[in-house]
């Protein structure tokens, strides 16, 4: 009996060593890491941000989100029999008006186009105290909710459904409205991307700058930084009084036709962060790398090949799909 126990005993210790090391790397990283992890996360790129100018075809909107914020829109009617309804997410910091370039063919080709602007951006109104980042959080997705809800509201609204056409941070806010609503039947997003499979390249790199113990970086496996990455996204949240969405869990639920486009020179969303993404979707599914263009920059980039595109995909899966 007295060898059974010291046979249990030989077997426990490798796990026991190895718990109070996993246990001692957390708290180092905590201690020593999660400043950095921090800061990365609240800074903003400097993204080209159009802003675009008043359009006299308009309808200028104004509609409330569920805690009472004053939201504008503007919905722009086909010149054609209408087709299909789009709506369209903005990227961070840009207006209403700002949708020329990707939306304008998609007007001539039958489809009314909504845009709206979330809080404390553009027109819209500002919630007191919120700081918005270009990370998507809990009031992006009220505002995208109360965008579709309006949609719904209008007397000349589509029955079918509408599809969504998004860029970066809009493209996101979209994204997990629709989990939920199977009132956006398909999805077109450009430059979108999600807080965990963002972070987490970014932590590899600055660990090696800011750490010279490259034996403990070996020793760490992705889950184990993504729990830290989490930490650091929560505590952020906290602080700011908002909650951020891992859209990595939004685009694995999404369970409807998806065209994902990004720009292979994308230097801040990197495209094997996007791919990453995009791996996580179900079918049926698209990605896009448009060569030589950066964040948002397709439409200037690919040019009648991008519009020629996201018509097609609407064509299909929201138009032809009924």
């Amino acid at each position: 009996m007295e060898w059974i126990w010291i046979g249990l005993g030989l077997c426990l210790v490798p796990l026991l060593v190895a718990t109070i090391l996993l246990i001692w790397l957390h708290w180092h990283l905590r201690k020593n890491y999660l400043h950095i992890i921090i800061r990365i996360f609240q800074e903003v790129p400097l993204f080209n941000i159009p802003r675009g100018q008043p359009r006299h075809d308009a309808e200028d909107v104004k509609f409330s989100t569920k805690d009472g914020l004053a939201l504008r829109g503007c919905y722009l009617k086909s010149p054609h029999q209408r087709r299909g309804v789009i709506l369209f997410g903005l990227e961070f910091g840009s207006t209403r008006w700002s949708t020329a370039i990707y939306t304008d063919h998609l007007l001539e080709a039958g489809y009314d186009i909504f845009a709206y602007e979330p809080r404390n951006q553009g027109d819209s109104a500002c919630e007191r105290g919120l700081e918005p980042l270009h990370w998507v959080c809990d009031r992006d997705l009220t505002d995208a909710q109360a965008a579709i809800a309006y949609l719904k509201s209008r007397p000349d609204a589509d029955k079918r459904g509408i599809g969504l056409f998004g860029i970066s941070k809009g493209a996101g806010a979209g994204m997990a409205a629709a989990v939920t609503d199977p009132y956006i039947r398909c999805a077109v997003t450009d430059g979108m991307f999600g807080s965990i499979s963002t972070v987490l390249p970014y932590m590899r790199k600055f660990m090696t700058i800011y750490n010279e113990s490259y034996v403990i970086q070996g020793l760490l496996p992705w889950w184990y930084y993504a729990t830290l990455a989490h930490q650091a996204i929560r505590t952020v949240g906290k602080e700011r009084h908002v909650r951020f969405l891992h859209l990595e869990r939004a685009v694995r639920q999404f369970r409807r036709p998806l065209l994902s486009i990004h720009g292979a020179d994308d230097n801040y969303i990197r495209p094997e962060m996007a791919r990453r993404l995009f791996n996580m979707a179900r079918e049926p599914k698209e990605f896009w790398l448009i060569p030589g263009a950066n964040h948002n920059q397709g439409p200037h980039v690919a040019g009648q090949e991008y519009s020629r595109r996201v018509r097609e995909f609407f064509d299909k899966y929201l138009v032809a799909a009924n």
